[in-house]
């Protein structure tokens, strides 16, 4: 394997942890969103990878493996209902919809993707210095 297809791997990496880090943001901030109703409900997002190996490997040299993003999800974490007929967007039932983003949960997958994405960084940055080194090697 080449060290240019090293580069293309963490930048797939980096562009996955991206997308990751976009979906932690919105979901916090819409963490303490309320609604009318569960469907319009804010429900938290989460990106799905895959790796792209198996594309690689059927396209031969030129396809390169990865990391793809194949699309976001919602949460299926029940919405959390609460009793409060005083509030300007409560049903005719006197409730409200709060989104189930989980705060913690999702500060300690921002500090993972952030991890991650830092880790893809050094990745290419020692490949490029390894391909800076091969090149002053053909200048000795």
């Amino acid at each position: 394997m080449s060290l240019f297809r090293i580069l293309d791997i963490a930048g797939s990496a980096m562009s996955a942890q991206s997308v990751r880090l976009n979906a932690t943001a919105s979901n916090l901030a819409n963490a303490e969103s309320v609604s009318s109703s569960a469907e319009t409900t804010y429900r938290a997002r989460r990106p799905v990878f895959a790796a792209a190996l198996d594309d690689a490997m059927q396209g031969g040299e030129s396809a390169s493996p990865g990391v793809q993003v194949k699309g976001i999800v919602e949460s299926q974490a029940p919405l959390v209902r609460e009793y409060n007929p005083n509030h300007p967007m409560a049903d005719t039932d006197g409730f409200i919809y709060r989104s189930n983003v989980n705060q913690v949960e999702e500060m300690a997958d921002m500090m993972s993707a952030s991890r991650s994405y830092q880790t893809n960084v050094q990745v290419a940055d020692t490949a490029k210095q390894m391909l800076l080194q091969t090149l002053r090697l053909g200048k000795g």
